[in-house]
């Protein structure tokens, strides 16, 4: 086991034994049981609440190399009395993936997120899930990108879109393709986090079919997390614009993506996105 292991498990028993030594007896509904020596629960406590053998997880707080299964973290988390926030992080540091709900469905925009969308103004900003989805943009990114309201759930899929909106082929010109190889990329190495998933088979399928570019690179199993780099777009009215892009995940969202575009010098990006913005006012 390599030390970037060994410090995972190592950061997960730690992280046990203090959501443990903080839930007194009665507040996990327990008697007191007389004196106690250190204060919280005691390992067989938290291992009756979570319906687990004590061994089992006396193993879990030694850092032992196990496989512990999403049903398991779950009963933890109930005897534990974990937040939502510390049981996304029970999942990353036992399984390395959020929880099935968190991955497996469209994202929500909070208020909060919309707020930050808005306010980058000229700058295209967009919110993606692991499914690719497109959840969340400003006003910006609809008058560079398309008109997001009125597309179909599908439409509005990256991946989708990159390959079968043909304005979008026409706006990347001979940058298409690099694009579209970047999408798929990206779009299996969030595949490989929902093996066996009803969704992810689907949308394979229903790419393999409509895609002959698709169904040609697949095969090839190209695997690509999300880059930062320069992307041209020859816009229909705005003509040639150049940006730079920054990609992060809200802390408390960690299944969403936010991509911010940053207008470049170059064909006066930004002066040509203000005109744009100004003429739907």
């Amino acid at each position: 086991m390599n030390a970037t292991e060994t410090g995972r498990l190592h950061e997960l028993a730690e992280f046990l034994k203090t959501r443990r030594a903080r839930l007194t007896p009665a507040e996990a509904g327990l008697p007191e049981g007389g004196r106690r020596r250190t204060p919280g629960l005691r390992r067989a406590e938290v291992a009756m609440l979570a319906g687990m053998s004590v061994d089992w997880y006396t193993w879990l707080e030694q850092g032992r190399d196990i496989q512990a299964s999403a049903q398991v973290l779950d009963s933890l988390a109930r005897a534990l009395r974990l937040d939502a926030g510390e049981r996304r992080h029970l999942y990353l540091l036992a399984l390395k993936q959020l929880p099935a709900e968190l991955r497996a469905g469209a994202g929500t925009v909070s208020p909060t997120l919309q707020r930050l969308l808005d306010a980058q103004g000229p700058n295209p900003a967009v919110v993606i899930d692991q499914r690719m989805d497109l959840v969340g943009w400003n006003e910006a990114a609809r008058l560079t990108y398309g008109d997001y309201p009125n597309m179909t759930m599908r439409d509005r899929n990256t991946l989708w879109r990159t390959f079968m909106g043909e304005d979008l082929r026409r706006m990347l010109g001979d940058k298409w393709e690099k694009q579209a190889r970047r999408r798929m990329a990206q779009f299996r190495a969030n595949f490989a986090k929902f093996p066996g998933d009803s969704w992810w088979i689907e949308m394979i399928e229903a790419m393999n079919e409509a895609s002959p570019e698709f169904r040609a690179w697949w095969p090839e199993h190209d695997i690509l997390d999300a880059e930062e780099g320069t992307k041209l777009l020859l816009h229909p009215h705005a003509g040639m614009l150049a940006f730079d892009h920054i990609s992060f995940h809200p802390t408390n969202a960690p299944e969403l993506t936010v991509t911010v575009n940053l207008p470049l010098p170059e064909y006066d990006t930004a002066v040509k996105l203000r005109a744009l913005m100004a003429a739907e006012r």
